[in-house]
């Protein structure tokens, strides 16, 4: 099978899955706040300006590091960076970021893909755990997933020297076009609030 026709086959395979997902989600992504996972640190929501370099995230758009709508403390000296959360026409919100180590040893993504045993199964040393919580319409949203059950997210993340960060990016179905406002959930780390571009 050539290249071509193998990215071909690919493409319509995702096509495919994100229809399936975005159906399953729908219908089933809505719960209220019952379910609160440990949650450890402090947050703290800044606004700053943006310029100097972009850095490219691992669903292929350009983020200015710089810009932080968040920046949340987790366990063992981490600290999550939100650069953007951008709405997509697709019906979905892309949250991009890094996860800085700021301490002196080597810290590892465990906890981060959630208690879900299928997700952990399918997703290990990812950010599958995390989940968009809209208040005003008593709506959690999870990471969108393909019909295998693997998310829209950043997967395979191995241990973070000290010093040293990694990009992360999640997709989430969207709430509706009124909510720019939600929160944001990662196992581990503290819950913040960030506001949705587009």
């Amino acid at each position: 099978m050539s290249i071509r026709r193998t990215t071909k086959v690919r493409r319509a395979a995702l096509a495919a899955s994100m229809t399936a997902a975005l159906a399953l989600l729908g219908t089933g992504c809505g719960g209220g706040d019952d379910d609160k996972s440990q949650q450890t640190g402090s947050s703290s929501s800044t606004s700053t300006g943006s310029g100097g370099s972009k850095g490219d995230t691992a669903a292929g758009d350009k983020v200015d590091p710089n810009v932080k709508l968040a920046e949340i403390r987790g366990q063992g000296d981490l600290l999550l960076v939100i650069n953007e959360a951008k709405r997509d026409s697709g019906g979905f919100v892309t949250v991009s970021g890094e996860i800085k180590n700021q301490g002196d040893e080597i810290r590892n993504s465990s906890g981060w893909e959630g208690a879900e045993s299928l997700i952990v199964a399918k997703n290990p040393n990812s950010v599958a755990g995390a989940a968009l919580v809209d208040k005003a319409g008593k709506k959690r949203y999870y990471i969108l997933r393909d019909t295998d059950g693997r998310c829209l997210c950043t997967t395979g993340i191995g241990p973070i020297a000290a010093g040293k960060s990694a990009p992360v990016f999640m997709q989430f179905p969207a709430p509706p076009t009124g909510t720019n406002e939600v929160d944001f959930t990662l196992p581990t780390f503290a819950n913040t609030t960030i506001k949705i571009a587009g």
